[in-house]
């Protein structure tokens, strides 16, 4: 008989899976007229959506807000599109009641709860996995409603997760690498996809259970530099670059910033495909599958939430 640990294994890798799936999903909704700026509320797995799709669309403004507060200039002209898979993220709960009262206009993106019922238009996804397996359901809506996806692209990017899905023996290998030394990882993005770096970090913490550190490129050269030169307990870092923009003057800063700090990135990570979506999609499933086999090596539920559930419980 298969133990807890073995059955919730599988199901979290079956998660994984629908990835490629997701990208397939059609639903969007109208645009205001009036569009001035575009405010996004989110929290956790559903929040990186927002900082996702701010690095890809920049017609409008587009503000983040992971917290219960609005900034002050929502109003009429205002798009608040409410991210919450569960629909009962108190954060975005009050962000959206907020965004009423201020006479924003206001889409909900959720698989129910309550936000189904306080958004004025609601984008309904399906229910049943983890918010940060569900990055494309909540992503989609986003992205075609604005038309940010270009002619191709979701097939491009089906393609390319499903070869991800049948071999994905090199985030194995790095997280055999990582457990063997028990590594702290350090992932570096740069733009347009910074997010993603932060996106692997949220994944090493949630699936795997473990601490990780990321910053983007140019700004880590301003701040993060000097920790890196001071070579203070470097050797317990596994620094991976998320390498999306290889511009003359980015390159310049890599190979300068390993020179100066003495620190080499054990892995440099290019995305796949030639779209924006391909590109997106790729860099982040390799962090999915890392993470996954790293919490497998680990012997721990990538599935469990629990402590965050408890500090919920506490809110309440």
């Amino acid at each position: 008989m298969e133990s807890q640990a073995e059955i919730n294994d599988k199901k979290f890798l079956g998660e994984l899976l629908t990835l490629k799936e997701q990208v397939k999903f059609r639903e969007r909704f109208a645009l205001p007229q009036d569009l001035r700026d575009v405010v996004i509320a989110g929290m956790g797995g559903s929040g990186i959506v927002g900082s996702i799709f701010k690095e890809l669309y920049s017609k409008l403004p587009v503000v983040l807000a992971n917290s219960y507060e609005l900034p002050d200039f929502v109003g009429k002209g205002t798009l608040v599109v409410a991210i919450s898979y569960s629909g009962n993220t108190e954060e975005t709960l009050a962000a959206c009641g907020e965004a009423k009262k201020r006479g924003a206009s206001i889409v909900g993106i959720t698989s129910g709860g309550a936000l189904a019922q306080e958004a004025e238009k609601v984008v309904k996804i399906p229910s049943g996995l983890q918010p940060r397996s569900a990055l494309g359901y909540m992503l989609m809506p986003l992205l075609n409603s604005f038309e940010v996806c270009k002619d191709g692209s979701v097939e491009e990017t089906y393609g390319i997760l499903e070869r991800m899905d049948n071999d994905n023996s090199f985030g194995e290998k790095m997280a055999e690498e990582i457990f063997k030394e028990k590594y702290i990882p350090l992932i570096y993005g740069t733009s347009p996809y910074s997010s993603i770096a932060y996106r692997w970090s949220t994944q090493f913490n949630e699936n795997a259970k473990l601490m990780a550190l990321w910053s983007n490129f140019p700004e880590l050269n301003h701040n993060n530099t000097m920790a890196l030169k001071a070579s203070y307990r470097l050797d317990e870092l596994y620094p991976i670059c998320l390498l999306s923009n290889k511009s003359e003057r980015i390159m310049r800063r890599i190979n300068a910033t390993q020179e100066v700090t003495g620190m080499r990135f054990r892995q440099i990570i290019e995305p796949q495909g030639t779209s924006n979506l391909a590109q997106v999609m790729s860099l982040m499933h390799i962090g999915d599958y890392l993470t996954y086999h790293l919490a497998k090596l680990r012997g721990i539920d990538p599935l469990d939430v629990s402590a965050i559930e408890s500090l919920k419980a506490k809110l309440k």
